[in-house]
């Protein structure tokens, strides 16, 4: 597991940790902006409560999860409405064998989602939380990529940075030379030259 990560949305901090290379939100952290004076177990558990919530988590682990159990998850929507009802994330877990969320014990621990969740997670915060939070993962996740995939994205340059792969990882200068290419001219022009 590669070593948590901070993001400041709305002045509130929320780590950003890896697990089995995907990423994974603190909806503790998150629980944090919706109410000062909750507890944020609390916020999650009532979001758990919701039958839109779990029919979103079945859905995805349905997607996602060829071991969730489907059965067991009905069981937690059948329940929804009643009082008694106040599911927790890990018994949510232990009952369906879910993967998109998990809780972490000990210092630096709390609730995490993977990204699809803690975004809709965030939908229960606020819309205006929501929008912030992606907006920061984005950014998390673009000074994350190393410089020459930042080259990439940029359109103008896609044609010919396509191609890398193609030439056994050759950079564009690389394969001009080459392909005994012009000055200016592009790769996409000469593709289907030999070479």
């Amino acid at each position: 597991m590669a070593k948590n990560k901070i993001i400041t949305v709305q002045d509130v901090p929320i780590t950003v940790s890896i697990s089995d290379e995907q990423d994974y939100i603190c909806t503790t952290d998150m629980a944090a902006a919706k109410s000062n004076d909750s507890r944020a177990a609390d916020v999650i558990r009532n979001w758990l409560r919701n039958r839109s919530t779990l029919e979103f988590l079945s859905t995805w682990e349905e997607i996602y999860n060829p071991n969730f159990k489907v059965f067991e998850s009905e069981h937690f929507k059948k329940d929804v409405g009643l009082v008694t009802f106040t599911p927790s994330v890990s018994e949510w877990v232990a009952k369906t064998d879910a993967i998109g969320m998990f809780v972490k014990k000990g210092r630096y621990g709390g609730t995490f989602a993977h990204k699809d969740i803690a975004f809709e997670f965030a939908s229960a915060i606020s819309p205006v939380f929501k929008l912030y939070l992606i907006k920061e993962f984005q950014r998390l996740k673009m000074q994350e990529q190393p410089q020459s995939l930042k080259r990439i994205m940029n359109y103008p340059d896609m044609p010919d940075v396509g191609y890398m792969g193609l030439y056994g990882g050759l950079d564009v200068d690389d394969i001009h030379s080459r392909k005994k290419l012009e000055v200016g001219q592009k790769i996409l022009h000469a593709i289907s030259d030999k070479g």
